[in-house]
């Protein structure tokens, strides 16, 4: 399709030991595609200690996994109260959640915070640079994604920014978290989106990015009901055609 990189969705693949991650790199190296960008889930918004220390382990793990594919950089999110009954469930609510009894935002900022904290040590180990997405939890703004970022302090965590999680007035909020960007992802809706369809103006979001000097990776993420072997090819060629415009 005219690729130049590929992003691996963490939880997708068959198996996450040594010598099934290595037959992935050498694939990739024949092919002559870069692994640009690891996307993993993690959740921290609970007060149960052995819960968020759970979800260290694993998002040090998705590090160490990242580090031996030669992936330079790792979404990473905040995660969700769980307080939804599914996801269709919080997509009909534009993201927004209620806080576990007892408990609010400050608190989950508190354990976001903190989990990352210790989190950044373990990504400068491997050279692995944590991209904390705009994904919902306290990623559903930008004050929320900020916050956690500015409060770590750290190289090695930055933002994954994605051009279809602001489900309202996109381009002011991508343009606040532009230049702290260190993967861009951008998606596409052909055919209508599965939970919603955004109409995005992708020649002015080139420009936003430019403005930001943002040189980085573009990863398509397609979120409509066409054919993918058909609306892929498009939604590159339209993403190509307007970033060589700006």
């Amino acid at each position: 399709m005219g690729f130049d990189g590929v992003e691996i969705l963490q939880k997708q693949l068959a198996s996450t030991e040594r010598g099934e991650l290595m037959k992935l790199k050498r694939q990739a190296f024949l092919l002559g595609l870069d692994l640009m960008g690891y996307s993993t889930h993690q959740g921290f918004l609970s007060p149960d200690k052995e819960k968020r220390a759970a979800n260290v382990q694993h998002t040090i793990d998705c590090l160490e996994q990242a580090y031996q594919l030669g992936i330079p950089t790792m979404r990473v999110n905040s995660g969700t109260w769980g307080t939804s009954k599914d996801f269709d469930d919080l997509m009909a609510h534009r993201g927004e959640e209620t806080p576990l009894e007892g408990y609010d935002e400050e608190d989950a900022y508190e354990w976001v915070i903190e989990a990352y904290q210790g989190l950044a040590k373990e990504a400068e180990k491997r050279g692995v640079v944590m991209g904390l997405e705009n994904h919902w939890g306290l990623g559903r703004t930008v004050e929320g994604v900020k916050r956690v970022v500015d409060a770590v302090d750290s190289p090695w965590l930055k933002v994954t920014l994605d051009t279809g999680n602001f489900l309202e007035d996109p381009y002011d909020r991508l343009a606040a978290l532009a230049p702290d960007a260190v993967l861009f992802q951008t998606k596409t809706y052909y055919g209508g989106g599965v939970w919603y369809t955004l109409d995005l103006d992708y020649d002015r979001i080139a420009g936003i990015m430019k403005n930001a000097g943002y040189t980085g990776y573009i990863s398509l993420e397609f979120e409509g009901k066409e054919d993918p072997l058909t609306a892929v090819p498009k939604s590159l060629a339209m993403l190509r055609k307007s970033f060589a415009a700006a």
